[in-house]
């Protein structure tokens, strides 16, 4: 990912994204600077690597650039970037028609019963536990736990119904606590 070299000039938000609607380039580097580091993060949170991430995060901001003139200058402006960046996600999974992989009925995980399990990662380890995850199972995880959308939403966005929606959450759950129970092991083991 781009890190800024220079400091950002001080320009209230509403100069920013006019001069951004009129095509200035060093207006559209100040706002890509301004906000890439907080939606690369959501990107990681959706992408199965860091890479992909790179990938998801260039695209979201041309999408951000081509609508940026339908902002209604309502609400926050970071909150309706990151609503494009979760839509450009889920939007890639979408197009890639793997974003779900459920287990036969016969062959669904039970719940590990580990309350405490998650108390001793750092932010960045469990980022990458997330990211291990198979597509389906992350994309309903961060928006159900990380963006707070409820399962109903989730069935609308992903065009799923509720009852999907809860169940890969549970597995999503499942798998995530499997990854972090083996990550566990294998630091013990060192």
């Amino acid at each position: 990912m781009i890190t800024p070299t220079y400091t950002l000039p001080l320009i209230t938000q509403e100069a920013l994204i006019n001069g951004c609607i009129s095509g200035r380039a060093d207006y559209q580097r100040i706002l890509f600077h301004k906000y890439a580091p907080t939606m690369f993060a959501v990107c990681l949170r959706y992408a199965p690597d860091y890479h992909q991430a790179e990938d998801y995060l260039q695209e979201g901001f041309i999408k951000v650039f081509n609508k940026l003139h339908q902002y209604a200058n309502k609400g926050s402006f970071e909150g309706w970037l990151r609503t494009i960046f979760v839509n450009n996600s889920i939007e890639v999974l979408r197009k890639n028609k793997k974003w779900y992989e459920l287990f036969p009925n016969d062959q669904s995980p039970q719940l590990v019963s580990a309350p405490n399990i998650l108390d001793h990662l750092a932010t960045q380890e469990l980022l990458q536990c997330i990211q291990k995850l198979p597509d389906g199972y992350r994309t309903i995880f961060n928006l159900y736990v990380i963006e707070g959308y409820a399962h109903k939403e989730i069935s609308k966005m992903m065009k799923i119904s509720e009852g999907t929606s809860k169940s890969q959450l549970s597995r999503a759950r499942t798998a995530l606590q499997r990854i972090i129970a083996t990550r566990d092991t294998q630091l013990e083991n060192i």
